[in-house]
């Protein structure tokens, strides 16, 4: 073989080497990402807790099941139903339940979710004399818009009587939004789902150019309160009607979405079962039951699930210690 020819097939050598290295590189970054889970307790009086999972299907309380956050604003200083995402400026920001029968929703956001920021009370439905209470507030982020969407159910009395129960409190929920880049600033709040029943609980997932809906059923008369989805190519309207339920025989709220691996887990509280319940899917579309193969920490209530980096993981333990 002469010199120029060794010199060629070496450097391709190299090549392939390189590449393979950066494949193995790149799988392996892909590979770091863990799954946190933001939850409370009780009924929401001692804050925020948070568990952890490598597998996405055991998760393990963090800070000695401890609470990270008390809650501080609102009449009742409750923290029920804490959502927690990272947003595009590399914040975490989270919204919470604050009271049974206020006006708002509570805010905050943290760089590490240990130290947090002042508490916000957010009167999202102030302009609203009949409006009931403010539930589940969810966030989320459009990475396309830069914008964060805040979304929650509340029951304005009068509104929708073809759907009224004396049950459940005569609860009617629909489900509401507001819009802002900054959580300074706010648009004003706009009707995001009526789903023609008692609708709460509401979370989404972007996958391509769809956003699933998956939202609670809370009809009383004859007993739904099961998870169904709606679908819509627009963030902020559109959403047709809800599918068939994805859960089975037993209540169920508070659904909350990740993808583990090739297959999209739905986790939510199955609330008088005093236990947490999973369905997984690998499209979306046809959902088999887990509720057996998950484990969360004792006494979970529901909240939300979000993925960060294993080294972030680390760190984070390494400072409940």
């Amino acid at each position: 073989m002469s010199f120029r020819k060794q010199s060629s097939w070496m450097l391709a050598m190299v090549l392939v080497l390189l590449f393979s290295c950066r494949s193995s590189d790149q799988k392996e970054m892909e590979e770091e990402e863990v799954y946190l889970f933001s939850y409370f307790t009780g009924n929401g009086e001692d804050g925020l807790h948070l568990a952890y999972s490598k597998d996405g299907y055991t998760f393990k309380a963090m800070n000695d099941g401890a609470s990270l956050l008390t809650p501080k604003v609102g009449e009742d200083k409750l923290m029920r139903d804490p959502c927690i995402i990272k947003g595009g400026d590399g914040l975490f920001h989270m919204v919470w339940t604050v009271s049974w029968k206020e006006k708002g929703i509570g805010y905050a956001y943290s760089e590490d979710l240990i130290n947090w920021s002042e508490q916000q009370f957010i009167p999202v439905m102030a302009h609203e004399p009949n409006a009931r209470n403010t539930w589940a507030p969810e966030v989320f982020y459009d990475d396309e818009e830069e914008l964060y969407l805040i979304y929650w159910s509340t029951t304005i009395t009068g509104l929708y009587p073809e759907t009224q129960s004396q049950e459940d409190n005569a609860y009617n929920h629909r489900q509401y939004y507001v819009t802002t880049k900054n959580f300074r600033t706010f648009s004003e709040t706009k009707l995001f789902y009526e789903p023609g029943f008692n609708v709460i609980d509401g979370t989404i997932q972007k996958l391509e150019d769809k956003y699933y809906l998956f939202v609670k059923d809370e009809t009383r008369e004859p007993a739904k309160k099961n998870i169904r989805i709606a679908v819509s190519k627009s963030l902020t309207d559109g959403y047709g009607d809800a599918g068939e339920p994805i859960t089975g025989e037993y209540w169920a709220e508070g659904p909350t979405i990740t993808k583990v691996g090739d297959q999209w887990i739905v986790y939510f509280d199955k609330y008088t079962e005093h236990s947490m319940g999973a369905v997984m899917s690998s499209d979306l579309e046809n959902w088999t039951d887990i509720s057996e193969k998950i484990s969360f920490p004792e006494g979970t209530r529901h909240g939300t699930v979000f993925k960060v980096d294993a080294s972030f993981l680390d760190e984070l333990l390494l400072k409940m210690k």
